[in-house]
This record gives structure tokens, sequence and C-alpha cells, in this order.
């Protein structure tokens, strides 16, 4: 069982951090999306908690998962809030943009490797939640890329949880009518 106390917490520091975020094309939130990723590794432990997992951990990391990324928190505030855990898991599902476009999501997806399951599951969520119908103004290349990008995630991340590794296939597979 995770903390709820804890889930409040750091879901009022997301909201926070993202304060005017709006989710792409919407009016909505950007706390939907979070709240979403959220949602998906919390059932993830209702379906497979056959593992040791760090509920907290994973939870925290769901919520924080874009704040170095899209906000103005730094690596230390978190590591002062949440303590270094949460910070790493975090700085490994941040993408580096000071590489290339195309070398960012495969470096984070090495450091969520070494990170371990409780950042895999979280990218994996991620990409779950994010496999929705694509913006209108994305090009068919585009929808193909992220696709591609997608099955890359999958292919890296695939064995650290069954459940979300099922669900992602199954998200790629519907995903593939935009393409």
């Amino acid at each position: 069982m995770y903390n709820p106390d804890l889930y409040q917490k750091t879901l009022l520091f997301a909201a926070e951090a993202h304060q005017g975020q709006k989710l792409p094309g919407t009016e909505l939130s950007y706390l939907v999306h979070l709240s979403n990723v959220a949602m998906e590794v919390l059932t993830a432990f209702t379906k497979e908690s056959a593992f040791a997992i760090d509920m907290d951990l994973c939870m925290q990391a769901a919520l924080l998962h874009d704040t170095l990324e899209d906000t103005a928190v730094t690596f230390e505030q978190l590591t002062e809030v949440f303590g270094s855990k949460v910070a790493i898991v975090v700085m490994a599902l941040t993408k580096n943009a000071d590489l290339p476009k195309s070398e960012r999501m495969p470096d984070s997806l090495d450091r969520v490797v070494k990170v371990g399951k409780e950042a895999a599951m979280v990218k994996m969520a991620d990409r779950i939640v994010n496999l929705q119908p694509p913006p209108k103004h994305w090009s068919k290349e585009k929808r193909i890329a992220y696709k591609k990008e997608a099955q890359l995630i999958l292919n890296k991340l695939g064995t650290f949880h069954k459940y979300l590794s099922d669900r992602l296939k199954q998200k790629i597979k519907d995903y593939q009518a935009f393409c």
C-alpha cells in the first residue's frame, strides 16, 4: 500500500511546479497527465506485485516525472523535499536537453535501466498515457516516430513489469491506427 499523505504532499508540490501548464492542445491542467501516470503505476501494483517494488517511490516519481524537464524545479529542490532516491529516479526520467534530440531518449532509457524497476515502471506508464490519439497538427512522420520511440521504450524496459509491458504493447498496437 502507498502512503496517501505522501501522495497528497507530492501532488501539491507537482501542482505548484506545473502551475498554469496545460495539456498540449487543451485547456486541461497538466495535473491530468501526472495523475494518469500515477494511476497507471498504482494499478500495476494491484495487477502484479509479486516482486519488491517501493510503491511510494514509484508513485512519487510518477507525479514528479516531468518537474526537472518542464519546470523551474531543480534536482537539489527535489532532494531537499523528497530525498535523494526520488530525485535520482526523476533525474533518470528526465531527457538531457544538452544532447542532440535523437540521443535524448536512448540516454534517458540507459539511466532508467541503471536506476531500476520503479523508474522503468514510470517510463512505461508515461508512454501508455501518452499513446492517446495524437494532436491533430502532428504530421504522419511525427506520429510514426512517436510510435517507434514507444517501441524502443518497450524493448528496453519491457522486462521490468509484465502488466505494464503488456499494456504498453497493446497501446502501441492501437496507436498504429494513427500512423
